[in-house]
């Protein structure tokens, strides 16, 4: 549901509205679009925001001769923050849920004050570590009123979409106290949302409000027609009176797909003008009118269907052979007795399951471990059994390390490594796609530093402070 609304446009939309808001102040326009960020990553989690806010500060930096550094790092830094206020803003959330038996809205009872403090302190160690001109100059290089209703693709869509999210969330919320499983409640409006987005879609098709392409148009570059790549080129123009204007520096960030030189090694088949790779081998070409079947049928319906066309390669089906591999390899530990070891030693640890040295020790456990234990959702998964299974463990000492891993699996992604989380691995393959390779490891690591360190600190001791007056 949350893919299908970014295709909308939608954020995209507000992240110009925010833009046209900020003016030319540089400090403002930061301030902006952190909160722009937070807002949207609390309520969409932080995957589509990293999809689509990276994409757009690249191109938004490279129109107005920004750097983009301080940008790309405040924007990933609110995105995995913000993550840790719904139970499905992170697949961590849910793990804790489950693990824990925490409900659904009092996990965000829980978690609210931390994420508050959390990102405020990570907003003024962001602001401070950036605030050179280099980073941040008082004045934006190069303005223009951006057009916030041209990048928004439909309309329609992402009014339909806002409403069935946001109702899948309320309820979600209401019926957790009833016990009742989170999916039966999710399935239904995922399904409603397709439904309406194959409608919507078929509608908009037969009555030409999208267009008939044909299939040789329908190609991987696409970015290049990209509406929030053309209403930048052309805000930018209109602002310095020069047609050329920004463009050099906006068009480096632009992949365009340029054809390959011509190989006389190319064959071509007689059932199709589509050129195919040389014969193997044994002289018969790999399946080429299979192929070419294929893809004309695909092409066809990304034309019909665009949402779903679109949508379907960005679902992280990825994920679920990530994480059952890290459930196998955390049970294969339990099934050595390697956990009960480990348990044994966090409960020496918090001499006999004291609850805030349970906080502290689990928290920052949990955020080293985010960088060591494959992702954060590896280093959730074996904290929670870990947890679970320390011998006479206080049921506060429990809760505390609960919500304690909450905050320490959100703000451990912000961290020295990009896999800490696979966000942090789809951003940086994001960021060299777009030409963004000034953003290393060690790049990564130091600027992580401050804010890491902050928010850890000041994340553990709100933490504490509610275990300490609810217990």
């Amino acid at each position: 549901m949350a893919i299908t609304l970014d295709i909308t446009g939608v954020l995209q939309a507000a992240a110009f509205w925010v833009s046209n808001k900020g003016g030319s102040n540089t400090r403002k326009l930061f301030f902006y679009f952190y909160v722009m960020l937070t807002l949207l990553s609390v309520l969409l989690g932080n995957d589509p925001v990293i999809l689509s806010g990276t994409a757009f500060l690249v191109y938004y930096t490279a129109a107005t001769n920004l750097e983009p550094l301080a940008w790309l790092m405040a924007e990933f830094a609110a995105a995995h923050t913000s993550s840790m206020v719904l139970f499905v803003g992170n697949p961590t959330n849910v793990v804790i849920c489950e693990g824990f038996l925490v409900n659904n809205a009092a996990f965000t009872a829980y978690t609210i004050l931390p994420f508050l403090a959390c990102s405020v302190s990570c907003y003024i160690a962001l602001f401070v570590q950036f605030r050179a001109e280099k980073h941040l100059p008082r004045k934006v290089p190069q303005t223009a009123t951006l057009n916030a209703r041209e990048v928004l693709r439909d309309p329609i869509g992402a009014w339909v979409g806002s409403a069935i999210l946001g109702t899948c969330l309320i309820v979600i919320i209401i019926v957790s106290f009833f016990k009742v499983d989170v999916w039966k409640i999710s399935l239904p409006f995922a399904g409603a949302k397709l439904i309406f987005d194959l409608a919507w879609d078929h509608y908009r098709f037969v009555t030409g409000k999208i267009g008939h392409r044909l299939e040789s148009e329908v190609t991987d570059a696409v970015e290049a027609n990209d509406p929030m790549v053309s209403e930048l080129k052309r805000a930018m123009s209109v602002s310095s009176g020069d047609a050329n204007a920004g463009g050099p520096s906006l068009a480096a960030a632009v992949p365009v797909a340029v054809p390959e030189p011509t190989d006389p090694k190319m064959i071509s088949t007689p059932a199709s003008t589509m050129t195919v790779p040389p014969a193997t081998e044994s002289g018969h070409p790999l399946f080429p009118r299979q192929k070419e079947y294929a893809k004309s049928k695909w092409a066809s319906f990304a034309a019909h269907f665009p949402t779903l066309s679109t949508a379907l390669p960005r679902l992280p089906f990825g994920l679920i052979p990530f994480a059952f591999s890290q459930f196998i390899l955390i049970e294969g530990l339990s099934h050595q007795g390697w956990i009960e070891v480990f348990a044994g030693w966090l409960v020496k640890a918090t001499r006999g399951g004291q609850m805030f040295p349970t906080i502290w020790i689990v928290g920052v456990l949990g955020v080293l471990l985010c960088n060591l234990a494959g992702t954060n959702i590896g280093a959730t998964i074996l904290l929670t059994k870990i947890v679970r299974a320390a011998p006479n463990f206080p049921n506060n000492s429990t809760r505390a390390a609960a919500i304690a891993l909450a905050v320490a699996s959100n703000i451990g992604a912000v961290s020295f490594t990009f896999s800490a989380s696979l966000a942090g691995l789809l951003w940086h393959t994001i960021l060299r796609q777009k030409g963004i390779n000034h953003i290393g490891q060690g790049t990564f690591a130091f600027w992580n530093m401050l804010p890491l360190a902050i928010m850890t600190s000041v994340g553990l001791a709100i933490v504490s402070a509610e275990m300490a007056v609810l217990y």
